[in-house]
């Protein structure tokens, strides 16, 4: 089905046209034709899918049908919440390019930045808001924007905003919008949490899963190196070093590890995003691993989702995430509209556990390489091998040195007194004794 075909306003069409878009997704074909006739919906579709045109372009289009009846009016009268600042702002851009011949103001309020500016905007007058929760109850909180006009609500990466803990001002943010809103929740994954959220927030929904449940892009190659925990880095050096990897996302658990990884390849276009790292500085990253002057870039979590990255074949999960969703968001950054990728993961034998999660979640056994120099000790054999040392440390035992302290106090030094043993003399027999006298002679 090609995007003609929706009878779209002309200058909405043009900006598609502009876009580079003709054939539609999966998820396109079946939610833009019921969202644009206000069937509140529940639609799960892996990353890379297209799934921001498949809520946009049916908002777009009905706020272009509806225009506003009170044109003194400066509130928006659409939301799109989002869980983290890096998929606010791509959502922002993308979403800018399908309106950019639209009468319509659309703006992103989001944490990590100042909130003047984003007063500004708000007081100035907007028609669709993309925002993360915690930041938009900051603003509300202030008077700075009213959601009592808001008509259609998006909840994006639906899944991601549970894991996060945002459940509870989601809620609090769609009891102020209008009682008679379209609601379509977005999700990768479908879990027991947000199938129970959609039965609260959605009115008599369609749901549309335009996949297996759960499962990543055919597109991608998954493989996963076993390698002790303290051998990682090297390991990632010598993958680099051997496949010139021209780009290369690596994702890793902690801040410090990144940190630590971006020491290492000092010597490589390298650039860290975490929640450390401010947001313009994070911006600017993102900004120049897309343009190609970063080889490698390193990210925690906060990356997993929003980033989209033309061309880019290799994610490195340096440590496999805690929950195996994430796996699915972590992935999904490669092998994007129909672009061949590769899932490289690295696990210890301690990350066993995380590696059997995911491979269930994603209904498929993950090809495993051992590469020589690298192998992961068995835990039988370790704990022969700390046997062995332990033993060989006691043959090795210094002899034990004794301190006495004298009535002074003073430590006097000295090796303990050994008792000699006395051998007694056995006493010779008259003939033993002739013997030993001939022998001599």
């Amino acid at each position: 089905m090609i995007f003609s075909s929706l009878d779209l306003a002309p200058d909405l069409q043009k900006a598609i046209d502009a876009c580079g878009y003709q054939q539609m997704t999966p998820i396109q074909e079946q939610a833009i034709i019921p969202a644009r006739r206000g069937k509140d919906m529940l639609a799960i579709a892996q990353t890379g899918t297209g799934k921001t045109a498949a809520f946009a372009l049916p908002i777009l289009q009905q706020l272009l049908d509806k225009p506003r009846k009170n044109n003194n009016s400066t509130n928006p009268r659409a939301l799109i919440l989002t869980p983290t600042r890096e998929l606010a702002e791509q959502l922002a851009n993308t979403i800018g390019e399908y309106a950019q011949l639209l009468p319509l103001s659309i703006t992103a309020v989001y944490g990590g930045v100042k909130m003047g500016g984003q007063q500004a905007k708000l007081t100035a007058g907007i028609d669709l808001l993309i925002a993360t929760p915690g930041r938009l109850l900051e603003h509300i909180a202030q008077c700075n924007v009213s959601l009592s006009s808001v008509k259609f609500v998006v909840l994006d990466e639906s899944d991601r905003m549970l894991d996060m803990g945002f459940v509870a001002d989601v809620q609090s943010l769609l009891q102020l919008t209008h009682p008679q809103r379209q609601t379509l929740l977005f999700s990768a994954t479908l879990s027991p949490a947000v199938n129970q959220l959609s039965h609260k927030l959605l009115k008599n929904h369609l749901e549309i899963r335009v996949n297996k449940e759960n499962i990543t892009a055919d597109t991608v190659e998954h493989v996963v190196y076993s390698v002790e925990e303290r051998r990682k880095i090297d390991l990632f050096m010598e993958l680099l070093e051997e496949y010139n990897w021209y780009q290369v996302l690596v994702f890793t658990s902690t801040k410090e590890q990144a940190e630590q990884l971006r020491i290492k390849l000092k010597k490589h276009p390298v650039a860290t995003c975490h929640g450390d790292i401010s947001q313009g500085a994070r911006r600017r990253a993102l900004a120049d691993f897309k343009s190609a002057k970063i080889q490698v870039l390193i990210a925690t979590e906060v990356a997993a989702r929003g980033l989209d990255i033309q061309g880019l074949e290799y994610v490195v999960n340096f440590n496999l995430p805690y929950l195996a969703e994430d796996y699915v968001h972590r992935i999904g950054r490669t092998g994007r509209a129909g672009n061949k990728g590769h899932a490289i993961s690295f696990v210890s034998r301690e990350e066993e556990r995380s590696l059997d999660a995911i491979q269930r979640l994603i209904g498929q056994r993950i090809k495993r390489i051992t590469r020589p120099g690298f192998e992961v000790l068995k835990r039988n054999s370790l704990i022969d091998k700390v046997a062995r040392q332990r033993r060989a440390g006691r043959k090795n035992k210094p002899t034990q040195t004794h301190i006495d302290v004298d009535a002074s106090g003073t430590k006097n030094h000295r090796k303990p007194k050994i008792k000699k043993v006395k051998l007694k003399k056995t006493k010779l027999s008259a003939k033993k004794k002739a013997r030993r006298k001939a022998k001599k002679r």
